[in-house]
């Protein structure tokens, strides 16, 4: 079992799902509705989908797609981009019809007019996870929060306050100490004289 990204029908990654280990690609999975009202999601072997589409069956809507893609790192909000998936899958179908047509047309030519046989050109697959916050929600995210102070800073902040009081106090009772000295030396040689 491995875990992969499901999907809601945007895009927007929900959650990781467990799925067997062979899975790959994007499976849509559905909720079923009973009048209007939504039911439990329904798992069928790993990947979920409606059972039967009987008239006393319930009513079943695409609720989101299991992704068999890893997402990529450092996405501040993944979104799987569904319309790029569905034409990487067209350009692939396009590409494999292709080399079929070049292998049924080379094997048809005799031995001495075929050449090199044809050989399957791969189709690069694109960037699937794209970011799904604007650049606005991405700068209101990453802004610097202004720091709470935690109790010792806020105590250490007090302390050197106090601190600077204290010396400020010491340094006003020496000014006051060194006038009373002076006072008290004038008084000494009035009433020597």
């Amino acid at each position: 079992m491995k875990a992969v990204p499901k999907v809601n029908e945007e895009g927007l990654y929900l959650e990781d799902t467990l799925v067997d280990d062979t899975f790959s690609g994007v499976v849509p999975f559905y909720s079923y509705m009973e009048q209007g009202i939504p039911d439990v999601l329904t798992t069928i072997g790993g990947v979920q989908g409606p059972k039967n589409e009987s008239s006393n069956e319930p009513e079943s809507n695409i609720s989101g797609y299991i992704i068999g893609i890893p997402v990529t790192l450092g996405l501040f909000r993944p979104r799987f981009d569904l319309a790029a998936w569905n034409a990487y899958q067209s350009a692939v179908s396009a590409a494999q019809d292709s080399f079929q047509q070049a292998l049924s047309d080379w094997r048809e030519l005799p031995e001495e007019q075929r050449g090199d046989m044809p050989v399957l050109e791969s189709t690069p697959q694109p960037t699937l996870w794209i970011e799904g916050l604007t650049l606005e929600e991405i700068e209101k995210l990453t802004k610097p929060q202004p720091e709470e102070p935690n109790e010792v800073d806020r105590l250490g902040s007090e302390m050197v306050t106090r601190e600077l009081e204290a010396l400020e106090l010491r340094q006003q009772n020496e000014a006051q100490g060194a006038q009373i000295v002076g006072l008290e030396l004038r008084l000494l040689s009035l009433e020597n004289n």
